[in-house]
């Protein structure tokens, strides 16, 4: 028998008006491209007043962020069949304002963003130096078969 393909819960929320934002099927196809286990995902797009909110309550840092991921599932074993679950959470206007300060598109910049997020909802990390070139290069390989750039090239 081969292996099934995960299935993904998909909620996506938009809070957030006046903005260019990836369509929810763009956000579902990036989210399935990082996808290795079956999870349970609610994608929230929010201004910097809630960015700034969630990253100082949650990460005692006093401005909006790009991405914050809540990996609910994180550290319990799940019993089998059992999805993952948590919450990314984009801050639309710092993704506008990096996207345009690193050259990159709108859409690349989101796409790189997501797959980050649903990584570290899989459990993958940055805070050492060899996690952080594991997981560099998973989300370059995601966005290679996506046709994106590498978000890391210079």
């Amino acid at each position: 028998m081969g292996s099934r393909t995960p299935k993904l819960d998909l909620d996506v929320q938009v809070a957030v008006r006046g903005r260019e934002l990836p369509t929810r099927r763009q956000l579902r196809a990036w989210a399935s491209a990082a996808l290795e286990h079956d999870a349970e995902v609610a994608l929230r797009i929010v201004d910097d007043g809630e960015g700034l909110r969630l990253n100082s309550d949650y990460r005692g840092r006093n401005t909006a962020t790009n991405v914050l991921t809540f990996a609910y599932s994180e550290d319990i074993e799940l019993p089998p069949g059992m999805p993952m679950s948590g919450d990314i959470v984009l801050c639309a206007p710092v993704v506008e304002n990096e996207a345009r300060a690193q050259g990159k598109t709108l859409e690349a910049h989101y796409a790189h963003l997501v797959v980050h997020g649903m990584l570290h909802l899989q459990g993958y990390d940055h805070e050492r130096d060899d996690e952080a070139r594991a997981m560099e290069a998973r989300e370059s390989e995601i966005l290679a078969k996506l046709g994106y750039p590498d978000p890391y090239s210079a």
